[in-house]
């Protein structure tokens, strides 16, 4: 069976895209790296924010609806999404976060790692987690100096009302169990990036409520040819894929795990560039071919977004 080296992008839900995207471009300095559509409402833009060429292990995405009332962050979701910094970070981000309102609460130890929590302008719950093997990085240009820049993602936290038998199958993905807790359940895979899944089981937890910041899923990175493998071996689990899905920049499998939590499979091919020079990502509106005839419809509909 493949395994997962790790996470390949987080999707959660917005509000405003104006300023989400000067929240994370400007506050935490990720590139926008495709403006696009949410494929399945074309009325909302698919927003990507990544290092400078989009690579897996450092892709946030947003879904940004206007009307969007805010969620609640509960079980049977992605609770937390945590990046990585590099060592001697934290008071940097301390007072930039502070300086933007992002509610950074006191840094915590855990796992032996420092993790800085704040929430992004939605209420998302975010984290930083300060290593000092940190891996290189193609940084892109933003206000934040690069010896304090995200790195990409140090991973996620499932809140789940019983642990098992998710825990189970991020095993058979390739995660192994190094450690617990309290309620916590540390699950690590092989990759540089996004490595890490913590469980986190509560059964007296609120049951989460989609909305304005929560997380819609988390995609883990596959093999271009493993797709159908992948379907395979989660409908041998007794769960109910879908079809392997072009999203243009990847080809994408998803289902609902045990617990409730939205996991995707995405491929690492073709990438962002498939559509747009790397100089240039993000700097216009993209849209997968098969929608390329209601270009003028689409742009209609959607927010202007300040730049």
């Amino acid at each position: 069976m493949p395994q997962t080296p790790g996470i390949h992008h987080v999707t959660a839900v917005a509000s405003d895209p104006s300023q989400n995207h000067e929240f994370y471009t400007e506050t935490l300095g990720l590139r926008l790296v495709k403006q696009s559509i949410n494929q399945d409402d074309v009325s909302v833009y698919h927003l990507f924010y990544a290092d400078h060429e989009g690579s897996p292990g450092t892709s946030m995405t947003f879904f940004p609806y206007t009307d969007a009332r805010p969620g609640q962050v509960g079980t049977g979701q992605v609770s937390t999404v945590s990046f990585l910094v590099p060592e001697d970070s934290l008071e940097f981000w301390r007072d930039r976060l502070e300086s933007a309102g992002a509610n950074p609460a006191e840094p915590l130890e855990r796992f032996d790692e420092t993790v800085l929590p704040f929430e992004d302008p939605d209420g998302l719950p975010l984290e930083l987690v300060v290593r000092a093997d940190v891996p290189d990085a193609n940084l892109p240009e933003s206000p934040v100096p690069e010896t304090h820049a995200i790195r990409g993602f140090a991973g996620v936290t499932l809140s789940l009302t019983s642990a098992e038998p998710t825990t189970e199958l991020l095993e058979a993905m390739g995660y192994e169990a190094t450690g617990t807790e309290g309620t916590r359940r540390r699950y690590e895979s092989s990759g540089e990036l996004g490595s890490v899944v913590d469980v986190d089981e509560d059964p007296q937890a609120p049951q989460g409520v989609p909305g304005a910041g929560t997380v819609h899923h988390v995609a883990f990175e596959v093999g271009d040819d493993e797709q159908e493998t992948w379907r395979e071996f989660l409908i041998d689990r007794g769960l109910r894929p879908t079809e392997i899905i072009d999203r243009k920049w990847f080809n994408s499998v998803y289902t609902r795990e045990y617990g409730g939590v939205l996991f995707e499979f995405a491929t690492k091919s073709p990438g962002y560039t498939v559509d747009e020079d790397l100089e240039n990502l993000g700097d216009r509106l993209v849209l997968p071919d098969w929608l390329e005839d209601r270009r003028g419809e689409i742009e209609a509909g959607l927010p202007a977004l300040s730049r």
